[in-house]
């Protein structure tokens, strides 16, 4: 484990750092998907605020 000495002798302990890589964009069926699970969350959402203003 990667430490170094401060002054007055304290340790300090470092974590590992993870391996960086660059984000990659999505592909057309993540798009897609993207796309798909939106418009199931607006229609979800829409359907609770039917619902509440409905039996209220």
């Amino acid at each position: 484990m990667p430490y170094t000495t401060e002054e007055g002798g304290r340790l300090n302990n470092f974590a590992n750092e993870p391996k960086v890589y660059p984000a990659e964009p999505p592909t057309t069926n993540q798009r897609r998907n993207y796309i798909i699970l939106g418009a199931v969350a607006l229609l979800l959402v829409g359907g609770l605020f039917f619902v509440a203003f409905a039996v209220s």
